[in-house]
């Protein structure tokens, strides 16, 4: 496989299509993902939390107050796993959960403030190094790089990000 080089001149990725290239993609993804895990260890060891705990602090970071159920969903684990998860969140006091009004027997999970503060120590380490990386590339390689994603994403995930759009919405105008 040729390695990629981010100075390859303009025009040597118009092959993009081809399976040595998409290959390179899928490696790429799967480095930078090991990479982003392995640089909030150190963080999560601290804190004796482990991807599991992380992944549940980072959707609620971008779609508090939602359901257990949708939480199950997004992640796409079973009931008992995200259970005995939830479960260790809230007995650190990193969770906060109210009933639904419209259904008093649904549980609406959001961050309390420690859990806030945990969540935004771990971004602090992903902001870091995607801005790094944004800075390098350039805007016109982010935007590229924000379709690919697009792209990747299922219709189930595309719905995700529009129900975490309305939330930023509505949180920055107070609805």
């Amino acid at each position: 496989m040729t390695a990629y080089r981010p100075t390859d001149e303009a025009g040597a990725g118009l092959l993009f299509l081809r399976e040595e290239q998409i290959r390179l993609a899928q490696t790429m993804m799967f480095l930078a993902g090991r990479d982003m895990a392995k640089a909030m260890a150190p963080i999560l060891e601290e804190l004796q939390l482990g991807q599991a705990h992380y992944r549940v602090l980072q959707v609620l970071a971008f779609s508090p107050r939602i359901p257990v159920s949708r939480l199950q969903e997004i992640l796409g684990v079973t009931k008992q796993s995200l259970g005995r998860t939830l479960g260790e969140l809230q007995e650190r006091g990193y969770l906060e959960s109210e009933s639904c009004l419209r259904d008093r027997r649904q549980k609406l999970l959001r961050l309390s403030k420690e859990g806030q503060s945990v969540e935004v120590h771990l971004f602090a380490v992903v902001r870091h190094r995607l801005v790094d990386a944004y800075r390098e590339a350039g805007g016109t390689a982010v935007e590229g790089f924000r379709r690919v994603m697009w792209g990747m994403l299922s219709e189930s995930s595309r719905t995700v990000m529009a129900d975490e759009n309305m939330t930023r919405k509505k949180a920055r105008y107070g609805a």
